[in-house]
């Protein structure tokens, strides 16, 4: 299921030197979440300047703040980068095996050979993402779930990320989209378009595939889709909040408006002064 193309609806606003000059703008929290080396900091960079950069070094979850335009409304956008959490992910949603096994943390090392000390702190520095992580989930109002075309493990870490995040928000309104990167790398990919489809369509969430690098329009239409996703949300919440204290207006008594008409029709009859 692929967004409706709006990018030519956005555009990035200049903050304004008086605050009086606008309305304050409503807040949008968004999270992009997915393994290593799937491309989030350079679709998040690329959205905010249009610039892709292709290298970055492993980031530790930097915000992103910016106000932008979206159809006429100023948002204050706030984006939570994330680092590679899909074997923390895994943890989280039970699935230990071949996530923290000695032979993957350990190299060839067999599971003497690995000193308990260092099975501790990596478990220990597994616990810490996976804490980071839920905070960041908690935090967000709306998700970007990125795996790269080319590795399908990190197409196999979007599902466990997903049950996490509905598993903290469970009332499943949280707005998710579901995105296959590095769409211009054919020759080496590993994850088909329809097994990406298949995964959106059973996990009831929107899917595109895009190339950060190559086509900037569907990175922007991306983040525009989630954030007026997002905006929805706050425009319902808002409304119920508005319902619950404004009081309902009570009907009227049929009887009591008859009374009042015909008080209304009859004529007004001066009482007459006592004479002295």
């Amino acid at each position: 299921m692929r967004p409706p193309s709006m990018s030519g609806h956005f555009l990035l606003a200049p903050i304004p030197e008086s605050s009086s000059d606008y309305l304050l703008p409503r807040d949008i929290k968004l999270a992009v979440l997915g393994a290593g080396r799937v491309g989030k900091s350079a679709m998040i960079v690329r959205f905010l300047t249009k610039r892709f950069i292709g290298d970055y070094e492993p980031n530790t979850g930097k915000l992103y703040s910016r106000l932008v335009c979206v159809e006429g409304d100023q948002l204050s956008l706030q984006i939570q980068d994330t680092p590679g959490e899909s074997r923390a992910v895994r943890t989280t949603a039970g699935a230990l095996e071949g996530v923290f096994s000695p032979s993957k943390d350990c190299g060839s090392a067999s599971v003497s050979g690995c000193s308990r000390k260092s099975l501790i702190a990596v478990q220990d520095n597994l616990m810490q993402v996976v804490d980071s992580l839920s905070k960041c989930v908690q935090w967000a109002e709306g998700f970007l779930l990125v795996y790269s075309i080319t590795d399908y493990d990190s197409y196999q870490s979007i599902r466990p990320l997903y049950q996490h995040i509905r598993k903290i928000h469970p009332d499943s309104k949280a707005p998710i989209i579901i995105v296959g990167n590095k769409g211009d790398l054919l020759h080496a990919r590993q994850v088909q378009t329809d097994d990406g489809v298949q995964l959106a369509n059973e996990l009831g969430s929107l899917f595109l595939e895009i190339s950060t690098s190559e086509n900037y329009e569907d990175v922007c239409d991306v983040f525009q889709h989630l954030c007026k996703e997002v905006s929805k949300l706050h425009s319902l919440s808002g409304e119920r909040r508005r319902a619950s204290i404004i009081p309902r207006p009570r009907s009227p008594n049929m009887q009591d408006l008859k009374r009042r008409f015909k008080q209304a029709l009859s004529p007004k009859v001066k009482a007459p002064s006592a004479l002295g």
